[in-house]
C-alpha cells in the first residue's frame, strides 16, 4: 500500500468512528502466518444487521500499517508472543479514542473476536 496522506488518514479515522462505537466487536480473520511466526496477515470485519463490512482498508489507513500484496488482502501485523488480533484491535481503538472513554484507556473501547 502506498503511503497515505494526512487527509486520507483523518478521513479513515472519521469513518471508522462513525462505524465503531465503544463496545463494538471487531472480528479478526487470520489469513496467514509467516514461517518464522513473526508476521501475520489479519483481516478485520464488522458484522451488522444489514451485512458484513470489511474494515481492513480503513484500518490500514488509520493505523498506517501495510496491507498484503498477496490475494488475501489483509493487514500485515508484525510481532509474536501475544494475541495479535487483540493487539490489532487495541491499537485501532487507541487511534480512534485517544482521549479514552468512560474514564478508561481508549484501547479498550472496542472488543475483538476471532472467526
Amino acid at each position: 500500500m502506498a503511503k497515505v496522506s494526512r487527509q486520507e488518514r483523518e478521513e479513515a479515522i472519521k469513518e471508522l468512528r462513525e462505524l465503531l462505537k465503544p463496545g463494538t466487536t471487531v472480528y479478526c480473520i487470520l489469513k496467514h502466518v509467516s514461517r518464522s511466526g513473526m508476521t501475520r496477515h489479519i483481516s478485520l470485519i464488522l458484522v451488522r444487521h444489514d451485512g458484513i463490512l470489511h474494515l481492513t482498508s480503513l484500518a490500514s489507513k488509520a493505523l498506517g500499517w501495510p496491507v498484503t500484496s498477496s490475494g488475501d488482502y489483509a493487514l500485515k501485523v508484525s510481532g509474536a508472543g501475544m494475541d495479535m488480533g487483540f493487539h490489532t484491535v487495541y491499537t485501532l481503538s487507541k487511534v480512534l479514542f485517544p482521549e479514552g472513554y468512560e474514564g478508561r484507556d481508549g484501547g479498550y473501547a472496542l472488543k475483538h473476536e476471532w472467526l
